[in-house]
């Protein structure tokens, strides 16, 4: 399994959200593309699944933008992943059992779906939130820089 930069600049930009956003004023494209270093022409291609996926929202006119659609308490690591990368396997026939004849007598493959869980666990554990608190005690600022 490796998380793809879909993943990786997908969680930032809802961090960026969960950062800057508020109820009232949502957060410009451009904005988030200059906080998180990140081309905007790249980020227009992530919002298109964040929002099929429910993790933002636009707001149209002048004033408008994108913001959370939810509180970041209620994001979780694995809900960012799987909107951006699929669904989180360490190995495809865990995805889907057709891939492979062997599927229903593999020893491995028990092995495999007990350490996929494990993953699994870590990144619904993990909120939005919990990122917010850590780069707080990081002492980073809202940008992510010292």
């Amino acid at each position: 399994m490796k998380i793809s930069t879909k993943g990786r600049y997908g969680l930032r930009f809802l961090l960026d959200l969960a950062v800057h956003g508020t109820k009232d004023k949502p957060r410009m494209l451009k904005e988030i593309a200059l906080s998180q270093d990140i081309s905007e022409k790249y980020l227009s291609q992530l919002v298109i699944k964040l929002r099929r996926g429910g993790l933002i929202s636009s707001v149209q006119g002048a004033s408008g933008g994108y913001k959370l659609a939810r509180p970041p308490k209620m994001i979780t690591i694995l809900d960012v992943l799987e909107v951006m990368e699929g669904p989180v396997v360490i190995v495809e026939c865990l995805a889907d059992t057709d891939l492979c004849e062997r599927s229903g007598f593999c020893p491995p493959r028990i092995l495999w779906s007990q350490i996929n869980q494990k993953v699994r666990n870590v990144f619904v554990e993990y909120t939005l939130q919990d990122l917010l608190e850590l780069q707080h005690v990081c002492g980073l600022t809202p940008d992510g820089s010292r």
